[in-house]
């Protein structure tokens, strides 16, 4: 066997014995760790793959501000949108004050967004007596909106020329949303499901 010029034996054998007895105590060392990082990774799987109960009602409270409103790919596309500007304030859904006259509902958050041309966006999430559903459906069906319930959820849509309106009620939640020009892909689903149920 060639001898490579410049190598010892009297050196390369220690630091290879040095090599071998140091990756054995590392070895030694994390031994007592395997279970307790395969039960980790196992927990965490699991936790990943569990299925959220379909009965799940309402989070103890709304999403308090616009930003938790929207799914990140929601929120991107909306801030990334020409001239879009967003104002977060107070104010009971513009476009049904009969609805919300008899309901009289707590405003928590609405949403105005602002695009270009003309284009709008405006979801108003509200806390209402559980009891006010039935009036603010009544209300909007004789205003022309085609109301249905899906999954407990009331659901009202109605749809003028350029302008869309959606109403959800579940719970003591009431989200109204009014999309003038503009219709993201299931922009009032989203705002629904993030206002209801936190996601």
């Amino acid at each position: 066997m060639a001898r490579i010029g410049g190598r010892s034996l009297w050196l390369a054998w220690p630091a290879g014995l040095f090599c071998v007895a140091a990756v054995a105590a590392m070895v030694v060392l994390a031994v007592p760790g395997v279970p307790g990082a395969v039960a980790f990774v196992g927990d965490t799987l699991r936790a990943a793959s569990a299925p959220v109960p379909a009965d799940q009602g309402p989070p103890p409270t709304p999403a308090a501000d616009c930003r938790h409103l929207y799914s990140q790919p929601l929120w991107s596309s909306l801030v990334w949108s020409p001239e879009a500007l967003l104002s977060q304030r107070r104010t009971p859904p513009a476009s049904t004050p009969e609805a919300a006259a008899a309901a009289a509902p707590t405003v928590v958050v609405t949403c105005h967004w602002r695009g270009e041309g003309g284009r709008s966006l405006e979801t108003t999430v509200s806390t209402v007596a559980p009891e006010a559903v039935a009036a603010v459906t009544s209300t909007l069906a004789s205003q022309g909106f085609a109301c249905r319930t899906a999954a407990d959820v009331q659901h009202c849509e109605r749809s003028t020329a350029d302008v869309t309106e959606v109403h959800d009620l579940l719970g003591d939640r009431w989200v109204s949303s009014t999309l003038v020009g503009w219709m993201p892909t299931d922009y009032a689903a989203v705002v629904a499901s993030h206002a209801f149920f936190g996601r």
